[in-house]
């Protein structure tokens, strides 16, 4: 398999990378941004729009440029080796996905139109309380009104749902799972948002015979549709993971190379190079996996069991790549003023966005009944 990238996607990448170096090389400018709402720069995000980067991956009539799985790849992952804040996979890969799979034509020119200028930023209203990433909604409800849908209950976490122009919502109607669109300041509509321990932004959003517009032509279960766009922001998200263990990895390579303990350098311990270079092993699996995954989507193949997949590899190699990252650091890796701290921390966040390492690894697991049992001599088992 040929894991590069052609030209135009090295100049994609370069392109970003220098967009959002110039905005948070120096982690100091990343803090000062989300310790202020909506916890992303606004001015940054509208350079995105202006690269053509928000409607990178949708149709070129609806206001996109048309591009394939690899070029949000890129992006994302430029995204996570600065820890840029701005919620590219929340609401292009997640919010954008579903409302380009399942929308109208009419929905999509407006919203994704919207979101392409940097004018509309949505978001997926879809956990609810006592819920664990389900692709259904379950307590959230939508009942026909005379003509008019109204939806009830309780949706969080939901990302930037506080800030969001306008929400994509799960609800039941009729024992599936259909989803609405419910606009910023719509009746019996209330949204309480708060900080993550990551610097990012969630919100508690609340529902009260909310009126709200039904996304597609047709009332249908939209589970699948669902399941289809959370697990392509899985494999968003897992090159997110490996833009900031790149980055985490590099620090820590280059702290080993100038700290100085007993007159010499940390990388003449030979204990301490031997934990680097697992490090390096940890990030090139998750990295070649995530790649793997965004190629399978690309292909049109399961794009579902690849997300899964590459969740698993990413999952562990942040939690170890996180955690040797602070502890090589010594006592500086755990100040909130150094960066590692902060990259294990959106690591660590990102695990537990659309379903963690462990309940990838049980999802992979219970598919294994589905293979025959091989006879390690070669004859498999009647």
């Amino acid at each position: 398999m040929d894991f590069t990238f052609d030209s135009e996607q090295n100049d994609l990448r370069e392109a970003v990378r220098g967009l959002l170096e110039r905005a948070y090389g120096d982690s100091e400018q990343r803090r000062k941004v989300v310790a202020n709402d909506p916890g992303f720069d606004e001015k940054t995000w509208s350079r995105l729009a202006e690269m053509g980067l928000l409607g990178l991956p949708f149709a070129e009539e609806h206001g996109g440029m048309g591009a394939g799985p690899m070029e949000v790849a890129i992006v994302a992952e430029e995204i996570g080796r600065v820890v840029a804040p701005e919620p590219f996979v929340e609401a292009v890969v997640l919010a954008g996905g579903l409302i380009a799979a399942v929308g109208t034509d009419a929905q999509k020119s407006e919203i994704l139109g919207g979101l392409a200028e940097g004018a509309i930023l949505p978001a997926f209203a879809h956990a609810e309380p006592g819920t664990r990433w389900s692709p259904s909604a379950s307590a959230v409800t939508a009942t026909d009104d005379g003509g008019t849908w109204r939806l009830t209950g309780v949706k969080e976490p939901v990302p930037h749902g506080a800030r969001a122009d306008v929400l994509v919502v799960s609800a039941v109607v009729d024992g599936g799972t259909a989803l609405f669109l419910v606009r910023a300041g719509a009746d019996g509509l209330s949204r309480t948002g708060y900080r993550t321990h990551d610097g990012g932004r969630a919100a508690n959003v609340g529902l009260d015979s909310t009126p709200a517009e039904l996304l597609g032509d047709a009332p249908g279960d939209r589970t699948a549709a669902v399941e289809r766009a959370l697990a392509e922001a899985r494999i968003a998200y897992s090159h997110e993971s490996v833009g900031a263990m790149d980055t985490a990895l590099r620090t820590t390579a280059e702290y080993l190379k100038t700290r100085k303990q007993f007159g010499v350098t940390l990388n003449r311990f030979q204990a301490l190079t031997f934990r680097a270079a697992d490090m390096y092993v940890s990030l090139e699996l998750a990295r070649s996996t995530a790649l793997w995954a965004s190629m399978v989507q690309d292909a049109g193949g399961d794009v579902v069991s690849a997300a899964d997949r590459a969740r698993l590899q990413t999952s562990r190699a942040g939690r170890h790549i996180g955690k040797d990252a602070i502890q090589l650091h010594g006592g500086i890796g755990v100040t909130a003023e150094y960066k590692v701290g902060h990259y294990t921390s959106r690591l660590t966040a990102i695990d537990h966005l659309l379903g963690d390492g462990d309940w990838a690894l049980g999802r992979l697991a219970a598919s294994v009944n589905s293979y025959e049992t091989v006879d390690p001599l070669g004859a498999p088992y009647a």
